[in-house]
Parts: structure tokens; C-alpha cells; sequence
């Protein structure tokens, strides 16, 4: 079969603000943004009474049935009264045709829930912090939190969803506890979502690794991009050949500079085929000066990079967003379309505070200048 060859008249690039920071939410954080074989889109992100990670939030909701193009009305997909509620974590199971959703409350209680009519209604958040337990035997945490962003599903049917614990000592202000010392592991399940268990906890070899996305591997492994505070300022990566357990020492890859800062990672296309991962993180390698105690450097220059072997290269790159930006989560719909949800846009109440959470639309042929495509 002939395939067609990328054309530089097909690219496009397209971006939308969702969701606002106003006078009932002073910050909007977090993305997590998911696509569905129906193109269906269901976008979440944390929204904060004020610039912390201690405030009162809400996760709110907007869904698009059409790949993106319009979207609904916000709706609070979860809350606890004036508790964090925070962490969003969805992941679609294409075994038995349902979304899965987890959160956290407090830093302290994982929930999960599920929607088998493509998000527009979900069920009642059952707690499985007691399924975790396990933890406990290699590391006495009393911090926990999913994701944040996407988890995924591999192709055995297991669904592998990253979370970093603690041991927090209360801060300053007395009502909340801090994030660091942390390792990291994953929670997953091998029967869609009905139980949850523990993996193994990483080797620990970088300051404070925490916040961690997962890519399904070619050989049916899983790779982890994990953020943490060593003084290279790179992203960390480690393998496990089921997704769970024996992972392999964390290691930093070059290429992928980070000023400390959760980044997303998506596998658009595997073998047989092209193998095609996506990492999108802030570039501003040029601005090394801290801004924070704990060595976190300037959050602009959100770029996409593009990778044919498995993460040893990253060949190809292209800025979304120029100005301040900070975490991402992407998505892939069925036609090919890229969807990266990100913060951006300046707000002075805190440092990484940012003022828009916003979604861009593009694809292959546009991040590739026409020298690459997903069309058949």
C-alpha cells in the first residue's frame, strides 16, 4: 500500500485558553488532559483558592466531544470541602472500554473513580490509600500522590500509574507537610481498576525524585521520566520489564535539560511501524540561576521534542510557548492530532504561579516542518 507523503500544507498548530485564574480560583495548576478513541476529550486541572499546594482546591472539568475544537462549561469533578484535592491522574482502558480517574486529598489519601460514558458522568470516589500499604514495609511515608497527568495501560492489559511518597515533616505554617525527602514507585492493576497494588520503589539515586510520567516501551517494558533535584538539571530515567517491579538504577539523559519541573511524555507510534515518543518540558537551559530554596531554576520556553529510538535521541524540537510555562500532560486523538495541555502566562502572586491553563492542538507534519506524518 502506497502511504502519502507529509505535506507542509497539511500543518497546523493551534492554542486555546480553558480555564482562567479569576476571584474565586487566584491559581489554576496541574494539567491532565486525556483523548478517547470517540474524540472525545476530557481536560482537569487543580484549581486553587490561593498560589499553594496547601490551598483549599477543586479539580474542575471541561470536555470537548470533538477532538478538542469546542469545549463545555467547567464542572468540579472532585472536592473535600476546604482539603487539597489534587494530583489528577486519568488513563483509558481500552480493555474494558471505561475511563479511570485517581486523585489525592491531603497528600495523604488516594481515591479512584471511573466513567463508562466518556466522562460524562462519573461514579462514587472509592479510597484505596489501604491497598498501598505495601509501601510502608520499604519506606514509612506519610506524604503520597499520584501522577500527575496521564497514566497508561500496557499492552497485557495492566494499568501502571506513577506516585512519589514522602516522609513529611509538618512545614512552617503547621497545616500541611513537606514534599521532600522523596522516592518513587507506581501503583497499578491487573484487573481494570477493581484492586491496586504496590510496585517496587526506585533505586534511590537523585535528590528527591518525585513527580513521574510513564511511557510504554517497544518490548512491552515501561519506562519512567522522573523529575528530581539533582544539580545537573536533567531528567532521569529507569526501565522495568513489567511496569512494576526490578526497575533499573535511574540515570539522566543529556538531552533533556529541566529546571526542575514536572514534564510530559507520550508515545504516539511503536513498532511495527515508527517508533515515535514525545517529551515536553520548559528549555530555558540558558537561565541557571536559582529561584527557590531547593534549586528550582526559571519556567519558560515550554518545547516538544520528538525521539525515533526509544529516548537515546531527541532529533527534532519546536517551542509552544515562549514565555513562562511550566507542566504539561499530552494526549494523542485517533487522527493523529497532538493535544498538549500546559500552564502559562504571568502571574506575580508566586514565582511558578501561572495564569492560564491552555491547550495547544497541532500535529506531526507541523512539529517536523513536513518531513514526518501519522497518515497511512
Amino acid at each position: 500500500m502506497l502511504h502519502a507523503l507529509p505535506d507542509a500544507n497539511d500543518a497546523f498548530f493551534e492554542k486555546e485558553n480553558l480555564f482562567e485564574v479569576d476571584d474565586t480560583y487566584k491559581s489554576i495548576r496541574i494539567p491532565c488532559i486525556l483523548a478517547l478513541p470517540d474524540d472525545t476529550v476530557l481536560a482537569i486541572t487543580s484549581a486553587r483558592s490561593v498560589p499553594s499546594d496547601w490551598a483549599v482546591i477543586r479539580l474542575l472539568m471541561r470536555r470537548s466531544t470533538d477532538g478538542g475544537k469546542t469545549w463545555e462549561t467547567p464542572v468540579v469533578l472532585a472536592e473535600d470541602g476546604k482539603n487539597v484535592v489534587d494530583n489528577p491522574v486519568a488513563i483509558w482502558d481500552a480493555q474494558s472500554k471505561v475511563v479511570h480517574f485517581l486523585y489525592q486529598t491531603n497528600y495523604e489519601r488516594v481515591w479512584y473513580m471511573q466513567s463508562s460514558d466518556s466522562g460524562k458522568t462519573f461514579g462514587r470516589p472509592v479510597e484505596i490509600t489501604q491497598q498501598l500499604t505495601a509501601f510502608h514495609k520499604y519506606y514509612k511515608w506519610n506524604v503520597i500522590a499520584p501522577g500527575p497527568g496521564h497514566g497508561i495501560q500496557m499492552k497485557n492489559g495492566r494499568i501502571v500509574v506513577p506516585v512519589w511518597l514522602c516522609i513529611g515533616a509538618l512545614n512552617k505554617s503547621g497545616h500541611g507537610r513537606s514534599h521532600r525527602p522523596s522516592v518513587t514507585s507506581v501503583i497499578y492493576s491487573d484487573d481494570n481498576g477493581k484492586t491496586w497494588q504496590c510496585g517496587d520503589i526506585l533505586p534511590d539515586t537523585f535528590k528527591n525524585m518525585n513527580e513521574t510520567v510513564a511511557v510504554e516501551a517497544d518490548d512491552g517494558g515501561v519506562w519512567l521520566y522522573i523529575r528530581n533535584e539533582d544539580p545537573a538539571h536533567r531528567k532521569a530515567i529507569a526501565y522495568s520489564k513489567d511496569g512494576a517491579t526490578n526497575w533499573t538504577e535511574p540515570k539522566l539523559v543529556p538531552e533533556l535539560y529541566t529546571p526542575i519541573c514536572f514534564a510530559s511524555v507520550l508515545r504516539i507510534s511503536g513498532r511495527p511501524g515508527k517508533s515515535r515518543i514525545l517529551f515536553c518540558n520548559p528549555n530555558s537551559s540558558t537561565k541557571t540561576k536559582p529561584q527557590v530554596k531547593w534549586g528550582g531554576r526559571t519556567r519558560e520556553n515550554l518545547t516538544v521534542r520528538l525521539s525515533y529510538d526509544e529516548g537515546k535521541t531527541w532529533p527534532v524540537s519546536k517551542v509552544i510557548e515562549p514565555g513562562r510555562s511550566s507542566y504539561s500532560d499530552m494526549t494523542l486523538l485517533p487522527d493523529g492530532t497532538i493535544l498538549c495541555m500546559y500552564e502559562h502566562g504571568f502571574n506575580p502572586d508566586n514565582i511558578y504561579n501561572t495564569r492560564y491553563m491552555t491547550v495547544a492542538r497541532f500535529n506531526l507534519e507541523w512539529l517536523t516542518d513536513a518531513g514526518d506524518s501519522l497518515k497511512k
